[in-house]
């Protein structure tokens, strides 16, 4: 493996903001650059062009990695991606990891080794705690996921305040005992269900929840046990689309009744969830405006490598349908 920013930095003793900013003739002392220089030199590190290349208009790569392709939410960010890279006249390169931690190492290691400007990126819970601020050599923006403060730029929904929507409509629609199942691998899964806790608390009920793999097959797997217990929620908030998908196909196998026996409630308005019966009360995702607002952190992260680290948080939408219809 070639070398890199943080093996030059070893090599002259220095920090890695301290090898950019003599490499990118900024603000370091002669004996410095000189220094770093040598550590050039002696370990064959060849700089990242990239920003230099993006500022002089040139074609660049933007690498993306999401964590399942096969979430529509996902499908739709990319396309968002997309379109603002292509506008930029970039190009873009999509890997998907199945929420793997092993899989998102491998693809972090081929966007340095593709060199790429900028990688955006939606870790699991277990990677983006691992990675410091200076553990690669490309700028990074996290998108639907959020690492240690400080740490990477990112783009995120109000998961809390999402969540909290969910649990004052169906308690308004007239269910009491509204659970939630959420996933294991994310921290949007651990904000939303954080967010259920404290809404459902403030209700004075106690959270009803459960964890699964973030799939529809480990939700529906899930749901069939626990929609069997004699004290099983009459309401439900899934914690992503897939898993929304997961518990139609359990209420279907049970034959509970939506919404008679069974309100159903979710995140992400993807089409087939209009096309159901009834259709399924769920918080929109403002997907359009995350790939842009991703798109131009990393512009400007590569325009100013040097400033505070970035979260932009959005909003989401209700969208109330058939699902949680009781009154």
């Amino acid at each position: 493996m070639s070398a890199s920013i943080r093996d030059v930095a070893r090599a002259a003793g220095v920090s890695t903001a301290t090898v950019s900013r003599a490499l990118g003739r900024g603000p370091v002392s002669d004996v410095l650059r000189q220094q770093v220089e040598a550590a050039v030199r002696a370990t064959g590190y060849r700089p990242n062009l990239s920003a230099r290349r993006l500022r002089s208009q040139s074609t660049q790569t933007i690498g993306l990695i999401v964590a399942d392709i096969r979430n529509p939410f996902f499908t739709a960010v990319s396309r968002a991606v997309e379109d603002a890279a292509y506008a930029a006249g970039m190009r873009v390169i999509l890997c998907n990891t199945d929420e793997d931690p092993e899989r998102e190492r491998l693809y972090l290691r081929l966007m340095e080794e593709e060199r790429v400007t900028g990688v955006i990126f939606a870790p699991t819970r277990v990677t983006a705690e691992s990675l410091k601020a200076d553990s690669l050599d490309v700028p990074v923006v996290f998108i639907d996921r959020t690492g240690p403060a400080g740490t990477y730029d990112s783009v995120v929904l109000d998961n809390a305040a999402a969540t909290g929507t969910l649990v004052d409509h169906l308690r308004a629609r007239g269910y009491r005992r509204i659970g939630g199942l959420f996933g294991s691998t994310s921290s949007t899964a651990q904000e939303r269900q954080a967010g259920y806790e404290v809404a459902i608390r403030r209700l004075g009920a106690e959270p009803l929840t459960r964890v699964a793999p973030p799939t529809a097959e480990a939700a529906e797997a899930t749901l069939t046990r626990w929609l069997t217990e004699p004290d099983r929620p009459d309401a439900l908030i899934l914690s992503n689309g897939l898993m929304l998908m997961g518990a139609v196909r359990a209420a279907r196998a049970l034959a509970l009744a939506v919404p008679d026996r069974l309100g159903l409630a979710g995140f992400d308005n993807d089409p087939w969830t209009d096309l159901v019966e009834p259709g399924l009360t769920v918080i929109e995702q403002p997907v359009a405006q995350i790939g842009a607002q991703a798109m131009a952190l990393l512009f400007d992260r590569l325009k100013a490598p040097a400033e505070a680290v970035r979260k932009v948080t959005l909003s989401g939408r209700l969208v109330v349908r058939g699902s949680s219809g009781r009154v």
